[in-house]
């Protein structure tokens, strides 16, 4: 990261102030608050550079802001700790020799650069307890483990490649393609972008793994459990035949992370409330606020839908049902993650070109007709 690896070092250290200075059931509101803002400058810099100064924004800056989001998940996660005194943090007449030591492990965390480049992100008591347990005989050898996790990335890869291929070689022609080319070419473009964060994932857990991490001791299989520090799985998410079970499982750990800090704590429109924190926490680019609303009313929209129908289904017709389910949350997805990652107009161009952009759009409006006719 170079010099910009200070945007690390400044949220850290104002973070040890406040613990030391603050009390802890005030700590995390001035956690929060300055964090988010600081990550927020950021965020808005790169977007006045890029879109009105239209200069190259360096990719160092990039990777500092990635783990600084990430970082922001570590404060606010020990600030909420401390302020529901799930952790206890004393400095009262501690001697600075005390106070330097009591301070190593939160600063270890904070900075634990196995999980800073990429997650996933796992609690301070949970780390602590994992430093605490290092014995002369350390957890199996993770070796196997890792190297087979490396070959589903290089599997994952090799898939993405070929996507991309056919993709650049079948570009899609509105005046030209019939309309199922068109939702086909965009499932597959999304298709592409969700293999680069899998492959991420997965290397991430590598990282981890190889360092001790994310091992299992209490596991009663045969095998050694090393999959307990995971953001997700390719085939347990992709097999999700419900948005909202997809949005559950996506990104695990920092789904788990939104529940607490946002759903958790709100008292109106807890759903809206956590999508709408995910735009900020994102950046706060056009295609974010459009993919994570959209995402957010098709969650809605879903848990409603499925309430009222599958109890009314026979048993022959709740696999049809499923198979369509299955198609419907893979093309809002498709919207999602296209409007999300490609953050501009562009997206939406694209989305309405192929007219993908109907199926959260129908999975809404048939929302409204089902809480019309309860009404009626």
């Amino acid at each position: 990261m170079g010099t910009y690896s200070v945007l690390l070092f400044t949220s850290t250290f104002v973070f040890v102030l406040l613990v030391c200075s603050v009390d802890p059931s005030c700590v995390h509101v001035w956690a929060f608050g300055i964090q988010m803002l600081w990550q927020t400058f950021w965020h808005l810099l790169i977007q006045y550079r890029e879109y009105y100064l239209h200069e190259p924004v360096c990719i160092r800056l990039f990777l500092a802001v990635s783990s600084l989001m990430l970082l922001t998940q570590r404060i606010t996660s020990v600030s909420m700790d401390l302020q529901e005194k799930r952790v206890v943090l004393k400095f009262g007449a501690a001697s600075s020799r005390e106070a330097c030591v009591k301070l190593l492990p939160l600063l270890s965390y904070t900075l634990n650069f196995t999980t800073l480049l990429g997650g996933p992100l796992c609690s301070y008591s949970r780390f602590v307890s994992l430093m605490a347990d290092i014995r002369p005989s350390p957890p199996p050898n993770p070796p196997r483990v890792v190297f087979l996790k490396l070959i589903q990335v290089l599997l994952l890869e090799c898939s993405r490649y070929l996507l991309v291929y056919f993709l650049k070689h079948n570009i899609y022609d509105p005046s030209s393609s019939f309309i199922l080319y068109g939702a086909l070419w965009v499932w597959g473009l999304s298709v592409v972008l969700r293999i680069q964060y899998y492959s991420h994932w997965r290397i991430s857990e590598c990282l981890n793994n190889a360092a001790g991490f994310g091992f299992w001791e209490n596991s009663q299989e045969d095998s050694p459990d090393w999959s307990r520090l995971s953001d997700g799985d390719f085939w347990t998410i992709e097999a999700s035949s419900r948005i909202a079970e997809f949005a559950r499982r996506w990104n695990a750990t920092t789904a788990s992370w939104l529940r607490r800090l946002v759903y958790m704590r709100c008292k109106r429109f807890p759903l809206f409330m956590t999508f709408s924190f995910s735009v900020w926490w994102h950046g706060l680019h056009l295609g974010h606020f459009v993919g994570f609303w959209t995402w957010a009313a098709t969650v809605k929209a879903d848990n409603n839908i499925h309430r009222h129908l599958r109890p009314k289904l026979s048993s022959t017709l709740e696999k049809t049902y499923t198979f369509f389910s299955w198609i419907n949350t893979q093309m809002i997805v498709a919207c999602v993650v296209i409007a999300v990652e490609l953050r501009n107009l562009s997206a939406l161009r694209l989305l309405s070109l192929t007219y993908v952009g109907l199926f959260p759009l129908f999975n809404i409006i048939l929302h409204i007709l089902l809480k019309l006719n309860k009404f009626y």
